[in-house]
């Protein structure tokens, strides 16, 4: 109960280092076997996020060397309402990459002897009353602040060990499976990107029955649908019968679409896309002004820099049925016209071939670059024909769908898990009534 828990302050439990302050001549967005942490490794509400890597390169020092399952801390934050500011986060283990501590993270620290676990930790300061703490307490307008001084002062009622494990398995059994279905998901898209490339970029089975062999991973009757041999064309070698074709003579590029002003619609903004993943978090009501407007089975890219640069696409299945949704302005709509399926639009805009045209193509003021419609538009690509897209849709569209319901129940559960956190961490809620609501959840 929540009067035998004990009264203390963070400054009780824990200390906090600051991180260090490695020289940008040796960053890098080469891979090397060591990444810097970032407030943008931070998550929304709490917990790591792998993000776009920044590479190191220079030499290091052990201090400031991060192990997994280190809890660390955002000091800093650049957004309006400082979304991350304070949250925590586990260090994760990740192959091939040793995490670096940089500045503006801070490394948490417990106390020896200090009756208080990790993982536990690591929720309490994701906890509404903590947040309210440290944005309150935070200094800076536009670039919100905090300290270890300032962190260490919240006050908070400590439960015992036991119940620290207990709360600490429910909220983590949450997590461990969003974690699991985001890993899900980032399989499934691999496996959708690869049969793209070997299909349309490589034309591996067209390769195959050229040299005799049977195409792999496809039933007899798909591979029968590719041709044998190849034509000469502008873009090189293309399989026999397939049409060479401009973007903008495959796809429609920001189609027309009818949306009164000042009604209410799903809106995106650009933070809504991810630089991986094809899905969003759940779009806001807003009433429409100037943007770019979507519908299912639309792709949107990001066409600024650094947006485009850093990735940030998103395919739409997420609104209802002949809904349409609207956003930013810097949003480059797509929709691939017949024979190619919807999906086919969303899986060119991750290939990193037609990503670096795009990128290569931007034009503008420095740090205010973008790729225009109708220079993106002379992208040249292979068109199947009709039975090799509808085959290709088949298959694709399994994977599309199978993504959106993962994230759709990640969503439910992360919901549920932020519902629970505060409740259980301030002992409004008795752990063996969320273990049940647990189970329920899971069941």
């Amino acid at each position: 109960m929540r009067s035998e828990w004990s009264e203390c302050r963070l400054a009780d439990v824990i200390n906090i280092k600051h991180g260090f302050a490695f020289k940008g001549e040796f960053f890098t967005d080469e891979q090397t076997p060591y990444q810097l942490t970032t407030p943008g490794n931070f998550s929304v509400g709490g917990g790591f996020r792998p993000g776009k890597g920044k590479y190191y390169s220079g030499p290091i020092s052990n201090d400031y060397i991060l192990r997994p399952g280190d809890v660390i801390v955002t000091m800093t934050d650049l957004s309006k309402a400082a979304d991350t500011l304070g949250f925590a986060a586990f260090v994760p283990m990740t192959s091939g990459t040793t995490w670096l501590h940089n500045q503006r993270v801070g490394l948490v620290q417990i106390k020896p002897e200090a009756p208080i676990r990790p993982r536990y930790l690591q929720y309490l300061m994701r906890a509404s009353d903590y947040r309210h703490w440290v944005v309150s307490t935070a200094t800076g307008s536009t670039v919100k602040h905090t300290s270890p001084g300032r962190i260490c002062e919240f006050a908070f009622a400590l439960p015992s060990l036991r119940e620290q494990n207990g709360i600490a398995s429910v909220l983590g059994s949450l997590d461990d499976r969003i974690a699991l279905l985001r890993e899900t998901n980032a399989t499934l898209e691999a496996i959708a990107q690869a049969l793209f490339k070997s299909w349309f970029v490589d034309f591996d089975p067209v390769r195959a029955k050229l040299e005799g062999r049977v195409p792999e991973g496809m039933d007899e009757a798909t591979a029968a649908l590719f041709p044998d041999s190849f034509d000469e064309s502008e873009l090189g070698t293309v399989p026999k019968g397939w049409q060479i074709a401009t973007l903008a003579d495959a796809f429609d590029i920001n189609p027309k679409r009818s949306l009164k002003k000042s009604v209410s619609a799903p809106y995106l903004d650009m933070a809504s896309l991810s630089t991986s993943g094809h899905c969003v978090e759940a779009p806001i009501q807003r009433d429409m002004g100037s943007g770019a407007k979507f519908r299912n089975g639309d792709t949107l890219l990001a066409r600024i820099t650094p947006c485009l640069e850093n990735g940030k696409a998103a395919f739409v299945d997420f609104l209802a049925d002949d809904q349409i949704g609207w956003g930013s302005t810097e949003f480059l709509v797509l929709r691939p016209k017949k024979p190619l399926p919807e999906y086919f639009g969303y899986l060119l805009c991750r290939h990193p071939e037609f990503r670096e045209y795009a990128i290569q193509s931007m034009s503008g003021t420095s740090g205010r670059q973008r790729v225009q419609n109708d220079v993106l538009g002379r992208y040249m690509l292979a068109v199947p024909d009709e039975n090799v897209a509808f085959a290709f849709a088949r298959v694709v569209e399994v994977i599309q769908k199978s993504i959106a319901v993962n994230h759709k129940t990640g969503r439910t559960l992360a919901a549920l898990r932020d519902t629970l956190l505060p409740r259980l961490i301030s002992g409004k809620l008795r752990l063996p009534e969320a273990e049940t609501i647990l189970e329920e959840a899971i069941a």
